[in-house]
């Protein structure tokens, strides 16, 4: 049964239609939606957290597909949208609740705070470029976090080396690269990932690893396209019969797990060059 103030909280955003503090902007249905998560999957925070993460991900299936909505927010914000998620937000807001569950922790100001901690460097908030834009910028500080660790070279991976410049080329695409500040700031993080090397697993090998990969490891799909890192990310998913599959947000059929095993599937995304796996770190692990 919900509390007074509760209700009275959702009646006030309900006439709005959102929720905005200085720190986060989110609707009255988010809070509906998260609280059903936690209801639904409140059980499974034993588990290790591979499993919770696969149960937490396909509670959120058939979510519309919906890019940019961490976008055109000046200042930054902390954006908070579960009606509608892209593939990163989709990854960051399953690991989120997954791991919150494993810590037996269900409060909203809670999944604030990991979310917040999880998106941005050093789980800092201090403007768009503090934002982890870049997939394998999010890996790294999320490794260095202890949220996650990078196992892609262990898998058989190897070396690549790449320029990182896609937003800096294409500033015209991103509403805050606007400001010089904004874009300067972008540019030298990118010049810092250009320094870096990545390991990258090619798709012609992941069906040599498919018993290695685990329920829950985060699957993200390198690319060719000039500047970029990485074009799509989602979570490895294990059928009854032991092929991994992809539970990922589809811009053609928004949350879904994919109908080809991940090796097959890699085959028709254009310009995929392999994959990056990244194995989430629970409590319980």
């Amino acid at each position: 049964m919900l509390k007074i103030g509760t209700l009275f909280f959702l009646l006030l955003c309900s006439a709005y239609g959102w929720a905005q503090t200085e720190r986060v902007l989110f609707s009255p249905e988010d809070r509906i939606i998260f609280d059903r998560l936690i209801q639904e999957i409140e059980g499974e925070g034993l588990k290790p957290i591979g499993e919770v993460i696969v149960s937490t991900g396909q509670e959120l299936l058939h979510t519309p597909y919906v890019a940019g909505t961490l976008e055109g927010h000046t200042p930054e914000i902390l954006i908070v949208n579960l009606r509608g998620l892209d593939c990163t937000t989709f990854v960051e807001n399953v690991l989120v609740v997954g791991g919150m569950l494993q810590e037996g922790q269900t409060d909203w100001d809670t999944y604030l705070g990991h979310l917040e901690r999880l998106r941005y460097r050093d789980g800092l908030r201090a403007g768009y470029a503090s934002r982890l834009h870049y997939f394998t910028d999010w890996i790294r500080n999320n490794a260095e976090k202890g949220l996650v660790e990078d196992i892609t070279q262990s898998l058989g991976g190897v070396p690549r080396e790449k320029r990182i410049d896609f937003m800096g080329t294409h500033p015209a695409l991103y509403p805050s690269l606007s400001s010089e500040a904004s874009l300067s700031a972008v540019k030298n993080v990118e010049k810092e990932l250009s320094a870096q090397v990545t390991y990258v697993l090619a798709k012609e090998e992941v069906s040599k690893v498919e018993s290695q990969i685990k329920n829950g490891d985060i699957i993200a799909l390198a690319t060719s396209v000039d500047g970029l890192d990485v074009t799509h990310t989602g979570f490895a998913f294990r059928k009854d019969n032991g092929r991994i599959h992809l539970l990922h947000a589809s811009t053609r059929g928004g949350v879904e797990i994919s109908k080809a095993p991940l090796a097959v599937y890699l085959q028709g995304v254009k310009g995929n060059t392999g994959i990056i796996v990244v194995r989430p770190l629970g409590a319980n692990d």
